[in-house]
């Protein structure tokens, strides 16, 4: 994919402006965001491989809630009835019928409620680094630490939300990460986005829930303890907690390719894997050496003539080649070949 989607527009009920994109094809999932700006996180090379990796397995939905990023700055309320609006208005937009809902953060307890009131809309959900109390997970002393800085230095909470606490660490990553928060929105807008979200509680609504829930959880218990990960997977009908390696409070970062496969194989089939993803080479046992550059190549997009130029040999050896590892894996084209590696942790 060239470039970033197009931003597209869907009107909620109360007559605010949402901006949405939607990328690839398959099940709908819808990206639920927390302060969000899509057009500053395309520019983040861990999200937009992530991106364009499950889309080419998804139809992939990205919105920003309002008051943030491109959508209305009229932020109006943001409570919960209000988040819930936002994604109504983008699931009408896409014209879905049915969704899966990824809540990241913020946004869990809104998918929590999305789901427990529309049960006939919501196949699978996906949740990570929130709570149905959302005062449980923000409560600890470091993320407390944290929103001090919101009205205090804007910028240096934008920079250690995204180093610090979320744990991009250093380079590109990181600082593209800072950006998109620092304009994702205003700080008083951002103020009472933690403020509304401290007093989100949907508890009561987690035995309504049908939809199978796959709670994730990597955070260090100095962020969000597992044990509020636990009480969210246990109080839903459907729910399973897996706890990825690591500590990192963020998915696709540390591990990337393991996140990448637990997700889409989540939303695909609804199966669960809980040990790390099989490095390559255990991965690809029947493939050639070779035959495992051309499939993690093919797995980035590139064309043959492109894969020819970065291993050094002819387009036609590299079609032959194709050839071998799509009859040995069982797939029949490039997109399903991609889908194996992302799923087996090939990629």
């Amino acid at each position: 994919m060239t470039g970033e989607p197009e931003v597209r527009y869907a009107q909620t009920s109360d007559d605010i402006s949402i901006a949405y994109q939607a990328v690839g094809s398959g099940p709908v999932t819808i990206w639920m965001p927390s302060l969000s700006n899509i057009r500053a996180q395309w520019r983040v090379p861990a999200l937009r491989m992530a991106y364009e990796r499950l889309s080419q397995d998804l139809t992939l939905v990205l919105y920003d809630g309002r008051g943030t990023g491109s959508s209305d700055r009229r932020a109006g309320g943001l409570g919960l009835d209000a988040h819930l609006r936002d994604l109504e208005a983008v699931i009408e937009a896409v014209g879905a019928d049915r969704v899966n809902l990824l809540g990241y953060y913020h946004a869990v307890a809104a998918a929590v409620a999305y789901a427990a009131t529309n049960p006939q809309r919501v196949d699978r959900m996906l949740l990570f680094g929130g709570a149905a109390r959302m005062r449980e997970a923000m409560s600890p002393a470091q993320t407390q630490a944290l929103l001090s800085l919101v009205e205090q230095d804007w910028d240096l909470f934008a920079d250690a939300a995204a180093t610090a606490w979320l744990g991009w660490g250093s380079g590109e990553n990181a600082g593209r990460v800072a950006e998109a928060f620092r304009t994702a929105a205003t700080p008083a807008v951002a103020r009472d986005w933690f403020a509304e979200a401290a007093r989100l509680d949907v508890s009561d609504l987690l035995d309504q829930v049908v939809a199978p829930t796959l709670v994730l959880h990597r955070q260090a218990a100095s962020q969000i303890p597992v044990e509020v990960s636990r009480r969210l997977a246990d109080g839903v009908r459907h729910g399973t907690l897996v706890e990825l390696e690591g500590s990192t409070p963020t998915l696709f970062v540390e591990g990337g390719a393991r996140d990448l496969a637990t997700v889409s194989r989540w939303f695909l089939t609804g199966e669960v894997h809980r040990g790390s993803a099989p490095a390559p080479g255990q991965a690809t046992t029947a493939l050639t050496t070779r035959e495992q550059d051309v499939l993690r190549l093919i797995a980035t997009g590139r064309t043959n003539a492109s894969i020819a130029r970065a291993l050094g040999i002819a387009e036609h050896t590299v079609e032959r080649h194709a050839a071998n590892l799509y009859r040995k894996l069982g797939v029949r084209s490039r997109a399903e070949a991609t889908a194996w590696a992302i799923r087996n942790g090939a990629a």
